[in-house]
């Protein structure tokens, strides 16, 4: 086996990350709460960083000015002219010994060294805080314990009480067992060791099914449905019929072929239908807690006195950051070797966050207006107004790679006059009219709506008509893109649809 050495030359490309672009990526994806909350974070983990209160509240004083004053005599060039093209891999020696011979000229903050809030700041903390909890909701009652509570109100002995409450604490969030009695029943005597007859349990399932809500305790939707079918109802007999026999005929209106094997008449069971709107076919879900999003919207569009719109980043409350005077009084009286290492350390990260979020702002202020820009219309005529766009024309417009504005965009909501809406929602594809005009997709579904919103009930469109209508209004459609908006719109078919 020879072995041999040789020299060769390859060209190759590489992609590095440096922490720097990586940190402003991430920065740059983090919607309002998110930021808030990593600027917290790193002023717990980096002992230079103070606050100057929010950055609503702070004016352009020289001490908010520092590391621009740093970075402008190492390089002109300005954040918005370097969106997240930071390529800087030196330890940053020379912008450190600079910090330290600003030291004289840096002002005097009022925190002696310490980043200790104010007594009003303190006292303004605490009415928020009370004002918090007294608005905070008590934790709503569940489903097992509402049940729970009535079944104890009965008189059973030791066995099928126990039994009894585990087969409460069984219903799913519907409020239904998923299992037949049978198999919870084998499940109980396995687990819990308990004893538990038949008849027993048979008892015990009826009497959880007399709860409220009625129709707790069914093992699927038609027992539900019939559990709820009280003597005060006008039509219980013609419902009993129709669920235990015909419910999936009811679902697809099938009203002509349920009026001939049952006997009663289409306006029998069209009256019918309606008087079983009232029942519920999931009992359990007004338990369920209910998750409403907080929204808070990373900018703002407004009309100038010109007439134009303009987008403005929100900051009220996001902290502003700078290099704590106490660690430049250490540097200046002079500092071990590992110490100043440490604190260089610490000065650049707080630096490159500074740098971070205000790159942010600029870059979603910028990718910002280059939506409103393009979408004029949306926000003086509404949503019918919308115009197709891609993220490729915005990264073209402001300058940046598409991944950037996909990371500025991703999360973010922006106020408006006509409200609230995710950045996202003015991105979107479409289709061209027979006379060359771009559409979005939004006002194709826009316009379907309006066309089965005046439709005849008692003869629908299908599908296919849709498709010759919309052809009318300009719009060509294959049917399949047809079927799939309607279905997107949670439309049901014409079948569904028809009025007998």
């Amino acid at each position: 086996m020879q072995l041999n050495f040789s020299q060769q030359m390859k060209m190759s490309q590489q992609m590095k990350l440096a922490p720097r672009m990586i940190q402003s990526m991430e920065i740059l994806q983090l919607p309002y709460q998110a930021l808030q909350e990593r600027i917290e974070q790193e002023m717990e983990e980096n002992v230079v960083l103070i606050c100057d209160g929010n950055r609503k509240e702070t004016t352009e004083t020289e001490t908010q000015l520092e590391l621009d004053r740093a970075r402008s005599e190492a390089n002109e060039t300005s954040v918005e002219q370097k969106e997240l093209d930071v390529k800087d891999d030196s330890n940053n020696e020379a912008d450190f010994e600079r910090l330290v011979d600003m030291a004289a000229d840096w002002p005097d903050d009022n925190f002696a060294g310490e980043s200790r809030p104010s007594s009003n700041r303190i006292s303004d903390d605490l009415d928020r805080y009370s004002d918090m909890v007294a608005n905070v909701e008590s934790t709503p009652q569940t489903l097992h314990d509402y049940v729970q509570e009535q079944f104890h109100f009965f008189d059973l002995p030791k066995n099928e009480r126990e039994f009894g409450e585990y087969l409460i604490q069984n219903l799913d969030n519907h409020g239904r067992l998923q299992s037949s009695l049978p198999e919870v029943v084998e499940a109980y005597i396995r687990t819990h060791g308990g004893n538990i007859t038949h008849e027993g349990s048979q008892q015990v399932l009826s009497m959880v099914q007399r709860l409220d809500p009625a129709g707790v305790g069914a093992m699927d939707l038609k027992e539900c449905l019939l559990l709820q079918l009280t003597d005060d109802l006008i039509y219980r007999d013609v419902l009993t019929a129709i669920i235990s026999e015909h419910l999936e005929d009811l679902a697809n209106n099938r009203l002509p072929l349920i009026s001939k094997r049952t006997g009663f008449s289409i306006e029998l069971i069209q009256e019918a239908r309606e008087e079983m709107q009232e029942l519920d076919p999931f009992p359990g879900r007004r338990f369920e807690a209910k998750f409403v999003q907080n929204v808070i919207p990373d900018v703002e569009v407004i009309k100038d006195e010109s007439g134009k719109w303009t987008v403005n980043v929100i900051d009220e409350y996001v902290p502003s950051l700078r290099i704590s005077r106490k660690y430049r009084d250490m540097l200046q009286n002079g500092v071990d070797e590992k110490t100043k290492e440490y604190i260089k350390k610490k000065v650049d990260s707080a630096r490159w966050l500074i740098e971070s979020i205000e790159q942010r702002y600029t870059t979603l202020r910028r990718v910002a207006q280059a939506i409103v820009d393009r979408q004029n219309e949306f926000l003086e005529d509404g949503p019918e107004a919308i115009h197709p766009l891609k993220m490729q024309q915005i990264a073209d417009d402001v300058g940046v790679h598409v991944t950037t504005v996909s990371r500025a965009v991703d999360d973010k909501w922006i106020q408006t006059p006509r409200g609230i809406f995710p950045l996202k929602r003015f991105f979107g594809g479409g289709t061209k009219t027979d006379s060359g005009e771009d559409v979005a997709w939004d006002i194709v579904r826009i316009k379907l709506q309006e066309i089965i919103d005046a439709e005849g009930k008692d003869n629908p469109y299908s599908d296919d008509a849709l498709v010759e209508e919309m052809k009318k209004l300009g719009y060509t459609l294959a049917r399949r893109t047809v079927t799939k908006y309607r279905k997107k719109m949670n439309i049901p078919s014409s079948r569904q649809r028809r009025h007998y």
